[in-house]
């Protein structure tokens, strides 16, 4: 059976500025004078958009606690009502390498919180998380389920657009590539899109301290996939969120728009999940753990319509059980079924333990919600 013919392309994207430039100044300009560039980042008022911003500090800190807390816009970011009360806070969570300003300059992952504030008594009410921090909820679901030892692998789908005409990456302009079938984990010009993109990102999120496990090319053309973990408890979320943030930051190094939507071309051709790998102390116990995940699962059924609701935004465009997804509104589970809701691996009945996959959150999935959500339902409730 002969292969549709697949043409390369022609498009070429370019930085906007001279980036050697840049490059000659940071590899030279290399004495900070003891000092520590530490980017603060955050989520931003949409849910899906990560902001940041940079401060110089004059020492390493050994961990989280001891970076001070800060402040921004929030009402430039859809976080506050208006500039007369604009003070959103920024409390460090996470810290990793910088592996764009290198040496010992950090990225910091944070969370968001309305400032103190005096009330009528004189007394000061401390800091409050803001409506779209949702770490501080999932952290307080991790903390009550810490001795199951949840354990997340996160599979992140992305797709690589033209910044200037939002068409995918190398498709050709105003047209439609060969259909789908060659692009899927492929080799070569015209089936592997961008390619420098996946692998800068790649080892930038090592160099961080990710715990990204693996990539490859996706079924979409120009269409890509790395995951995070296996990470514990509250970890995913926070993981997940930076490597997002550093995926954007070397797509603005090439021009190059990133989107996360679950369905970014309509019609015959995949859409673009976050499916999400979870085990627990219970399902990896030998001899019982095969007994458990199928508790799991009767568990996670009766919550269907409550995990859907939270699963990402646009989530209906992609899960119509075509293109490897079930259908949204009905629940199944089975052994190696990528058209299931829930796929357990082929290996789990043999071994009687292991993990399970949930395919159903988008590509835009919000991690603390979705982890804290398997956590409630499968060990809380």
């Amino acid at each position: 059976m002969s292969a549709p013919a697949v043409f390369s392309t022609e498009e070429r994207i370019g930085s906007l500025l001279d980036q050697s430039i840049t490059r000659h100044m940071m590899s030279t300009l290399t004495d900070q004078g003891g000092k520590i560039c530490a980017e603060y980042v955050w989520i931003g008022g949409n849910g899906g958009d990560v902001r940041s911003k940079g401060r110089t500090l004059d020492k390493m800190p050994e961990k989280p606690e001891d970076l001070p807390m800060w402040n921004y816009d929030g009402s430039s970011t859809g976080q506050a009502p208006g500039p007369t009360d604009s003070e959103v806070y920024l409390v460090a969570r996470a810290i990793y390498k910088d592996p764009f300003r290198g040496g010992d300059n950090i990225l910091v992952m944070c969370d968001t919180y309305e400032p103190p504030r005096i009330m009528p008594d004189g007394s000061v009410k401390d800091i409050t998380p803001i409506p779209t921090n949702t770490r501080h909820a999932a952290a307080e679901i991790m903390k009550r389920a810490e001795d199951e030892e949840p354990w997340f692998g996160i599979e992140q789908e992305y797709t690589l657009l033209n910044a200037v005409t939002k068409w995918p990456l190398g498709w050709p302009k105003g047209g439609y590539p060969a259909p789908q079938g060659p692009y899927y984990c492929a080799a070569g010009a015209g089936l592997s899109i961008a390619r420098d993109i996946c692998e800068v990102h790649y080892r930038c999120c090592l160099y961080a301290g990710i715990a990204i496990s693996g990539v490859n090319g996706e079924v979409l053309p120009s269409q890509w996939e790395y995951q995070v973990g296996p990470v514990i408890g509250i970890a995913g979320g926070d993981q997940l969120w930076m490597s997002r943030y550093i995926l954007h930051r070397v797509c603005e190094m090439y021009n190059v728009e990133c989107t996360f939507d679950p369905k970014p071309i309509p019609g015959d051709w995949n859409g673009a999940g976050g499916h999400v790998n979870y085990s627990t102390n219970g399902t990896r116990k030998e001899g019982t753990g095969w007994e458990v995940i199928q508790e799991h699962c009767t568990k996670l059924g009766k919550r269907h319509a409550v995990h859907m609701a939270a699963y990402g935004e646009g989530n209906e465009r992609r899960m119509t059980g075509m293109h490897e997804t079930s259908n949204m509104d009905n629940f199944a589970w089975g052994v190696g079924n990528r058209a299931c809701s829930i796929r357990v691996g082929r290996m789990v009945p043999v071994d009687m333990c292991g993990y399970y996959e949930d395919r159903r959150p988008a590509s835009n999935l919000d991690p603390y919600i979705v982890t804290k959500l398997l956590v409630e339902t499968t060990l809380l409730l």
